[in-house]
């Protein structure tokens, strides 16, 4: 291994400095200004390394890094597409970066006018009333909707409606977020088709039901086609229909989720709207509503006056704040760049290509991998692991091969209705010699899965690191130059 392979703390030597903060103007020790009580009793226990170690290990870091600008990654239910660099570009703008949460509105017009036009902007694309831009994240704006949810049952006195019906297709954060909201999870089961089964709806159909989590198209990348009859049922019960965004992407500018007959609904910026969010974030998750509900929404707001200013306010019947301020607004600013770079008409052509991308992987690949769904998909897919199966290579293994030929592993074992699930999303951003490549690549891992399994068993074997002992960095994970020299001990 060479040096500059090694993490930062294991090129550590004693004594090794990279910098040293130089003498005052007058000769003194630039810390002597520091008062003693806020000086360290002893040194930090850091990495002892030169200034050249220091550049070439984060240097080197930075290449083992997998993004959407080195290579596919079709990542289902995630919509990791390209974004643009000229987004990148605005987001960085001082005007707007440099910009302080707390200076008065008159000198933040700027600001302020961007987030009431991406209002709405997503009011328009999805049909609904108003947007909150507010919330940091995709399960953070769940959780937000879920909120206005409770709130508007509460505030008409219907304190019985503490169920949420969450289909068995339903993203991992939709019970999770209907829990930390303080709301009962009642799962509705799929039709073989993937679709929800009505009649398993139906008797679950009450006075106790606050509404219902869903988004079409579904998780398995198949359209609700019932979801007219199923906002019927709901809204006659006394419920609401919450529609997570996830999978808004093939639906943009041609469907809109406020005309199935949704009430609330989250959309994720960092998906849909070409902000990535590859290592973590950072996420906005924008909360929309229909009329009734927009007084619940979160403070504070941003609206425009009868001369054209903006400023800020808020609402007494709201449920309150979610955020600090205004939510991730570098975000909003690279899907507000996104939304004006493919105006009105082009951003209709991102639902269709990204849906001809899915069926044309899908139909290609059903010869080596199990389909469990047929017929036409939206923007992802699941297959159900290899079709030949009796050498025991299993959809982790496919993942970790897809690595050696220099693509991301799609999502894998999710969701949890097939035992070897692999999603895949091909997003509209993708050219036709690049799916043909990934295609060509998955019937290889397929071939070599039948005629020398244990190739494919033992990837990755280019990778820096191919298989790590995952649970015992998860067990005792060494994250600090304190706990490696503890485990070298």
């Amino acid at each position: 291994m060479k040096e500059y392979d090694k993490l930062i703390f294991e090129i550590s030597r004693p004594g090794r400095k990279g910098y040293e903060l130089p003498a005052d103007n007058y000769g003194h020790d630039a810390l002597a200004d520091i008062p003693a009580g806020l000086m360290r009793g002893e040194a930090a226990e850091l990495p002892e390394v030169s200034e050249l170690d220091v550049v070439r290990h984060y240097t080197n870091l930075s290449n083992k890094n997998f993004g959407v600008d080195t290579g596919f990654y079709p990542l289902g239910s995630c919509t990791m597409k390209y974004n643009p660099k000229i987004n990148e570009e605005v987001a960085a703008m001082p005007e707007f970066a440099e910009i302080h949460p707390l200076q008065e509105a008159e000198t933040a017009q700027g600001a302020l006018e961007l987030y009431y036009n991406l209002q709405q902007a997503l009011s328009s694309l999805a049909g609904l009333e108003e947007f909150t831009l507010n919330p940091y994240a995709g399960a953070h704006g769940e959780l937000t909707g879920l909120m206005v949810m409770s709130q508007y049952h509460i505030s008409r006195g219907d304190t019985r409606r503490t169920k949420v019906i969450v289909p068995d297709t339903a993203h991992g954060t939709n019970p999770a977020s209907a829990m930390v909201a303080g709301l009962e999870v009642v799962e509705v089961k799929s039709k073989p088709n993937g679709s929800i089964d009505v009649e398993d709806l139906k008797p679950l159909l009450d006075d106790t039901v606050a509404g219902i989590m869903m988004t079409n198209p579904n998780t398995l990348g198949m359209f609700e086609v019932e979801i007219l009859e199923i906002a019927k049922l709901v809204h006659d019960a006394g419920g609401l229909l919450y529609y997570d965004g996830a999978n808004f992407n093939p639906l943009l500018g041609k469907v809109r989720p406020g005309d199935m007959g949704f009430d609330i609904m989250h959309i994720n910026l960092h998906k849909t709207f070409s902000t990535p969010h590859g290592g973590g974030g950072p996420g906005s998750g924008p909360v929309g509503v229909a009329k009734h509900l927009v007084d619940l929404l979160p403070n504070p707001r941003v609206k425009k006056d009868a001369e054209g200013k903006f400023y800020v306010t808020g609402d007494d019947r709201s449920l309150g704040s979610v955020s600090t301020f205004f939510g991730n607004f570098g975000v909003m600013m690279k899907a507000y760049a996104y939304i004006l770079t493919l105006g009105r008409n082009n951003i209709r052509n991102v639902g269709p290509m990204a849906t001809l991308n899915a069926n044309y992987i899908k139909e290609s690949l059903k010869d080596a991998y199990k389909l469990p769904i047929e017929g036409p998909c939206k923007h992802e897919f699941v297959f159900d692991g290899l079709l030949d199966k009796s050498n025991g290579v299993t959809t982790l293994n496919v993942a970790k091969r897809l690595l050696d030929y220099g693509f991301h592993a799609p999502t894998i074992y999710f969701p949890l209705l097939f035992h070897e699930s692999m999603m895949i999303e091909p997003t509209e951003t993708e050219s036709k010699e690049t799916l043909d490549e990934f295609i060509d690549v998955m019937h290889r891992v397929a071939r070599e899965a039948a005629e020398d399994p244990e190739v494919v068993k033992r990837a990755p074997v280019t990778t820096a690191i191919s298989h790590p002992d995952e649970t015992g960095a998860a067990k005792n994970p060494i994250l600090s130059y304190r706990s490696l020299k503890k485990a070298k001990a």
